[in-house]
């Protein structure tokens, strides 16, 4: 089967005197986000048909690592029970079902009582996806009572979520709150109402509601609606002691906080401090005091103390260091909990209101731990997440009256998993500006470093999002068939603080392309692998990374998987009605206004970038209903790709036509698609 050939039709448009021409514009549907335009459909079909063509004589494969994949997994799984209240509260999977159960018992005052077996099922995740293509449940919060539940829930992949509230004991459905919900509702103290936040319908947050249970929906209260800067978006939370409800707006470098009473949310909500530009804080709340961690003084951040009465007259607490990147806080009755990272190696804090700080020890010298599932003010212990590139995710609780660290669970692999089969590396990779760039891998432990063996390197380098070095069962299926797996820890995400974020994006931002191009070349340098015996992902951002080093060296490379890349960057950019754009020139430039940051965007935009030249083999992703990266920017590139570059290698564009940013629902789903991406990626490079 050949592949599809996008047509052609002219669209021209000028900007900063430059004229941009765009021949595939006609693939973004003009009733987007309803995608209707038959010619567009046919294409993406005729697209999925020629996926499925040249996948299909490789389907035993992709099973087999689907099943190689599923055997690690345990399918009845159930989460380490969290106590919140006179409740304990967990998740576990049936076997054979793609989504989660969420059950619940009282609290009988001792952990060994808490059996999961002995709880009572108060959502089926599974029955409300039934007969549903597409399914996420994106918030869910047990009102302080405990009587009430409110879930969020996408039913497309939109991102668009519906709001209920039910009765936990009877499972009615109580109110329908709304259908263009996001993020975590928040429940008032007295239980008796609900504060969400909307999108608009240019998917942007843009206000929080308090709702009345039993009110019409259409009288919320608007507790803060964001007027004044179209890239801002409004996010709530909780603090820790429950006292307050915080209402944030801000965007990737700046924000501004408000806070409401829990038992008084229509309150008039109390500004903490005005946004002021690259400023960011968060706050949480202990003893009568905001515990405040921010930047506003140094770029690794800084925790400070203010009172609620007067919220923004900061008292440092811990200053900001060179070394220490501060990078979370969470304020409980005897112990500020504390996540921060040394040199990129996470450390967990506990410090006592009157300085007392402790460090919870870790033994191996690269790892990923944070603070997890704590939401109780006043717990006997802290629940902490732990994993290595070599050690299984781990559940711990640690005791700080004894210091004591207690395993409550470690991830079970069913089909057999040996640690000391495999080593871990980490390795300071010298980018081409003198810049030593951190690269985790982790490999058999036979495997030789003499160039003779395959390497598969991700990242994804932009917002300040580091991919830790943590355990995965997928990758196993790779190292195993002799890749080595590495994660490149680029700018433009946090690995090494804040500043390599920052050195990262805006006019920095080839740093991040040219960080894993210069990767690649050292591992090959140290014999992972040779020139074009090096598969590379990387999905939305880091997709982007993939177009760019696909135009920049595409000979090291003989696969890359791009899933829902950010390609289309200078088109996206000069566009401010689509969703996303405003908020994002912060961290890409605005090339509307800034004729510098045009000249910049467009000198890597992989779009716009696409050249006369051999192409690696190249298996594309996206979703149709993605409000994130739209689904005609990876169609575009790749019938830009395909019409433009000069080799008969593989290309491949499998669009979700029922899904979104995260690809398709479900736990198996989802793992069904990595196999077809690890089946591309094994087939392309086999020789």
């Amino acid at each position: 089967m050949k592949p599809p050939v996008a047509a052609t039709k002219p669209h021209r448009y000028e900007r900063h005197g430059v004229t941009i021409e765009d021949p595939y514009a006609w693939l973004r549907d003009p009733g987007y986000p309803e995608v209707t335009n038959e010619e567009i459909l046919d294409y993406l079909k005729a697209e999925n048909a020629y996926f499925e063509a040249v996948m299909g004589p490789h389907k035993q494969l992709v099973e087999e690592l689907f099943e190689e994949m599923k055997g690690r997994i345990k399918e009845d799984d159930a989460s380490v029970p969290v106590k919140d209240g006179d409740w304990v509260y967990w998740t576990a999977f049936a076997k054979g079902t793609q989504y989660r159960l969420w059950y619940r018992k009282r609290w009988t005052g001792t952990d060994a009582d808490h059996k999961p077996e002995d709880g009572t099922l108060i959502y089926d995740e599974n029955a409300e996806a039934k007969n549903l293509e597409y399914f996420r449940l994106g918030g869910f919060a047990i009102s302080p009572d405990a009587s009430k539940m409110a879930t969020m829930v996408d039913r497309n992949g939109s991102e668009r979520f519906t709001l209920e509230l039910r009765d936990i004991e009877s499972g009615k459905l109580l109110d329908t709150v709304t259908e263009v919900g996001i993020g975590q509702p928040v429940w008032t103290a007295d239980s008796k109402g609900i504060v969400y936040t909307e999108v608009n319908d240019q998917w942007r947050s843009y206000r929080a509601l308090h709702h009345l249970l039993g009110d019409d929906r259409k009288s919320a209260h608007v507790l803060y609606e964001e007027k004044d800067d179209i890239a801002f978006t409004v996010s709530i939370d909780r603090t820790t002691d429950d006292s307050l409800i915080v209402i944030s707006t801000g965007h990737n470098s700046s924000n501004e906080t408000r806070i409401v009473p829990a038992d008084d949310p229509r309150a008039e909500p109390v500004l903490v401090r005005p946004r002021q530009p690259d400023v960011q804080y968060d706050v949480d709340a202990a003893h009568g005091k905001l515990w405040i961690l921010t930047n506003d003084t140094h770029v690794n951040f800084r925790i400070a103390t203010a009172d609620v009465d007067s919220p923004g007259n900061w008292e440092t607490l811990i200053e900001g260091s060179d070394r220490v990147y501060l990078q979370g806080i969470s304020a409980h009755r005897d112990h500020l909990l504390i996540d921060q990272s040394v040199d990129g190696l996470d450390q967990l804090l506990l410090r006592t209101y009157e300085g007392e700080t402790t460090s919870v020890p870790f033994e191996e010298e690269s790892y990923s731990a944070g603070w997890a599932g704590n939401p109780e003010y006043a717990p006997h212990a802290y629940r902490i997440g732990y994993s290595s590139m070599v050690t299984p995710g781990t559940v711990y609780d640690y005791h700080p009256g004894d210091q004591r660290l207690e395993t409550l669970k470690v991830q079970e692999i069913p089909s057999g998993y040996d640690a000391s089969d495999y080593v871990v590396d980490r390795h300071m990779i010298e980018a081409r500006d003198g810049t030593k760039v951190p690269v985790s891998l982790v490999r058999r432990k036979d495997h030789p470093l003499d160039g003779s063996q395959k390497l598969f390197l991700y990242a994804y380098g932009a917002y300040g999002y580091a991919i830790p070095p943590s355990f995965s069962v997928k990758r196993l299926s790779l190292v195993d068939r002799g890749f080595a797996y590495g994660i490149a820890h680029i700018r433009g995400g946090d690995d090494l603080g804040y500043q390599w974020f920052l050195d990262g994006k805006l006019t920095k931002r080839n740093n991040s392309f040219n960080d894993f191009v210069d990767v690649t070349r050292g591992l090959i340098e140290l014999g992972y692998a040779k020139p074009g015996a090096v598969a590379a992902q990387g999905g939305s951002a880091g997709g982007e990374l993939m177009g760019a080093i696909a135009n920049q060296a595409p000979e090291l490379y003989g696969a890359i998987v791009a899933d829902v890349p950010f390609v289309d960057v200078l088109n996206t950019m000069l566009d401010d009605s689509l969703p996303l754009t405003p908020g994002e020139w912060t961290e890409w430039g605005n090339p509307i206004q800034d004729k510098a940051a045009f000249d910049l965007i467009a000198s890597y935009s992989p779009y716009d970038n696409v050249k006369a030249q051999d192409y690696p083999p190249m298996m594309i992703t996206g979703g149709v209903n993605d409000p994130r990266v739209t689904y005609w920017e990876p169609a575009k590139w790749a019938a830009r790709l395909r019409a433009t570059k000069t080799d008969d290698n593989v290309l491949v564009l499998k669009t979700n036509m029922g899904a979104g940013h995260g690809g398709k629902s479900g736990r198996w789903n989802a793992l069904h698609e990595d196999a077809e991406a690890f089946a591309f990626v094994l087939t392309q490079m086999e020789t």
